[in-house]
């Protein structure tokens, strides 16, 4: 039966891997991942995962025993983030292409130079183009259900590519609140049998070679490359449809309804929005009611699908409105700009006029993005839709 506790972020994701019943788990902790790590070797200690907890040196041999844990058809789970996650780039990079479906939570922190181990987006900003898809959470529960619906996202036959659920280090990562836990049979007949290794299908009685060398004798060098490459995108453009259909299905059958790609926050009427990712958004919508209440019409575009990026619902939400303000938790260093700004105006390529748009950037190491700071977003890009030019990011929490 469906049963409701308090925990906090990371323990929500905890109970989501143990609801999808992963056959191997290997995590390294490190701030503000590491209750997470922490709560699935509690989980595996107490039999409530049932699955070979992997005890390696470091982050990089985390990713590389679990890369040879799905070619032998085990469903895998990790997580990382910030340093960790640079330390796990060599065997991140080589996973998509590799086609594993392995699952993944990146609990967001800033990088560093300064020394910071506090919240941000900068580390799963900085990777965002590995080949993973990359879906952002704004609560607890969506934290749970997300992991669980990554799975199926990740081991669909159009899809075969890892996931990385992702939400905001120290806010949701130790942020708790209520969780409503959904019933262990009923996410199992959601999940259906997994089978993470069907292209690959490694069998010590049928021996195979994996990741074979181009360029060799008798091989099409970069033909075969080329393959790959167009065999990823084509799983990333198949994705965007996938994610869609999994989140209405679990809407269906388990009662709570995930913006899969876009959430639009009271379109209806509104001139302009605030574009937000992740855990701001509650902060965000906040702010958007009380000055609706104030008569600004002004809405929200959550975006929660950042990779595959999700064109045609963005473009359907700001076709809507005539400015927008996006705010980053991070920055994209070679456009002097967040880089979900950045991809927002690539995206006004699709639109039928473009619209005026400015950078905020704010939360960076940890610090919060309050209602006044979105009111400042909001009074800022009103002023954007009445003609202002604003050239320059504008940075919150200075």
């Amino acid at each position: 039966m469906p049963r409701t506790i308090v925990c906090d972020g990371n323990e929500a994701a905890a109970w989501g891997v143990s609801l999808a019943r992963p056959d191997m788990v290997a995590v390294y902790p490190i701030t503000p991942q590491s209750s997470l790590a922490e709560y699935i070797s509690q989980f595996v200690a107490d039999g409530i995962i049932k699955a070979d907890l992997m005890d390696v040196e470091g982050e990089h041999s985390v990713l590389s025993v679990l890369q040879g844990a799905c070619l032998a058809g085990a469903r895998t789970f990790t997580a990382s983030c910030g340093q960790g996650l640079a330390f796990m780039f060599e065997p991140y990079f080589r996973t998509p292409p590799l086609r594993l479906p392995i699952v993944m939570s990146i609990v967001t922190r800033d990088g560093i130079t300064p020394q910071c181990v506090w919240g941000g987006q900068q580390d799963a900003m900085t990777v965002r183009e590995v080949g993973w898809v990359h879906m952002f959470c704004e609560n607890a529960q969506e934290i749970l259900d997300t992991i669980v619906m990554a799975y199926k996202i990740a081991e669909h036959r159009d899809v075969m590519l890892p996931v990385n659920v992702n939400h905001d280090g120290n806010y949701l990562s130790y942020g708790v609140e209520k969780v409503e836990l959904p019933d262990q049979e009923e996410v199992d007949a959601f999940l259906g049998e997994k089978n993470t290794n069907w292209h690959a299908a490694l069998d010590p009685e049928r021996p195979m070679g994996v990741d074979p060398l181009t360029g060799g004798a008798g091989d099409p060098g970069p033909a075969f490359f080329v393959r790959y490459r167009k065999g990823s995108c084509k799983a990333m453009k198949n994705a965007l449809r996938v994610i869609t259909d999994v989140h209405q299905e679990w809407g269906k059958r388990f009662g709570r309804y995930h913006a899969p790609l876009v959430e639009e926050y009271r379109l209806d009427g509104a001139q302009y929005a605030v574009v937000t990712i992740g855990g701001m958004a509650g902060a965000g919508k906040d702010a958007v009611d009380l000055a609706r209440d104030a008569g600004e019409k002004v809405g929200l575009i959550k975006i929660k699908t950042f990779r595959p990026f999700p064109v045609e619902a963005l473009r359907q939400a700001m076709s809507k409105v005539k400015a927008v303000g996006v705010v980053d938790r991070s920055v994209s260093f070679g456009w002097d700009s967040g880089p979900v700004y950045q991809e927002l105006l690539s995206a006004q390529y699709f639109l039928k006029s473009r619209i005026p748009a400015v950078s905020f950037i704010g939360g960076l190491a940890g610090a919060d993005i309050t209602v006044q700071d979105f009111n400042r977003v909001i009074e800022t890009t009103a002023k954007a839709l009445h003609g202002e030019v604003f050239s320059e990011p504008i940075w919150l929490n200075e």
